[in-house]
């Protein structure tokens, strides 16, 4: 079962790494067409190669349009699609320096108090995100430029946080477990590598 979320986990993992990369192309290219706007106007302003310049202008060279509503809606599902490599890998922050001298029992106790607290944050962020979802949908709401739904972002998001949240649950059944049979039955600290 663990190598079932492990690897739904990274398969979210490799679809927000490509979003993100999409998103800095996205960024260049919409830089680069800005720059190349401003460099155009001034090409015709000072009569420097006006008939080409006008030319590349109507072309609409520039800014990619809605460029910022592109990267708002791709960056909230690449931070979701992280989610789940980090629960599963136990990649969140941790003070080793307080638990390196608490007991096997007592970090096995923590270890499921931490999971399951994560597994309820999760499920009540996947929960108020697909109540935002339903209400953008039957608000009708689109984005200013492009005029997508809103509701759009929403459902992308949701993907990832309700694969989190599922990890986060598996993760705190399985630490729950440990704590009642003593016993390790999850990787002590599998790591991002996994």
């Amino acid at each position: 079962m663990y190598e079932f979320f492990l690897k739904l986990s990274r398969g979210f993992a490799w679809l927000g790494g490509l979003m993100l990369t999409a998103l800095v192309l996205l960024t260049c290219l919409s830089v680069l067409g800005r720059k190349a706007n401003e460099v155009l106007h001034g090409m015709v302003a000072d009569g420097i190669a006006p008939g080409l310049a006008r030319w590349l202008l109507e072309a609409d060279i520039g800014a990619v349009k809605g460029d910022f509503e592109l990267i708002e809606a791709g960056i909230a599902f690449s931070i979701f699609a992280f989610l789940p490599l980090c629960q599963i890998t136990n990649g969140h922050a941790s003070v080793d320096v307080f638990t390196a001298k608490l007991s096997p029992r007592s970090n096995r106790i923590l270890r499921a108090v931490t999971e399951t607290v994560f597994a309820v944050v999760l499920v009540l962020i996947a929960v108020q995100l697909a109540a935002g979802m339903l209400s953008k949908l039957h608000s009708g709401q689109t984005t200013f430029l492009l005029q997508f739904p809103v509701w759009w972002s929403y459902a992308l998001s949701l993907t990832g946080a309700v694969a989190a949240a599922v990890v986060a649950v598996y993760m705190a059944m399985m630490r729950i477990g440990e704590m009642l049979t003593g016993r390790d039955i999850l990787p002590a600290d599998p790591g991002a590598g996994a």
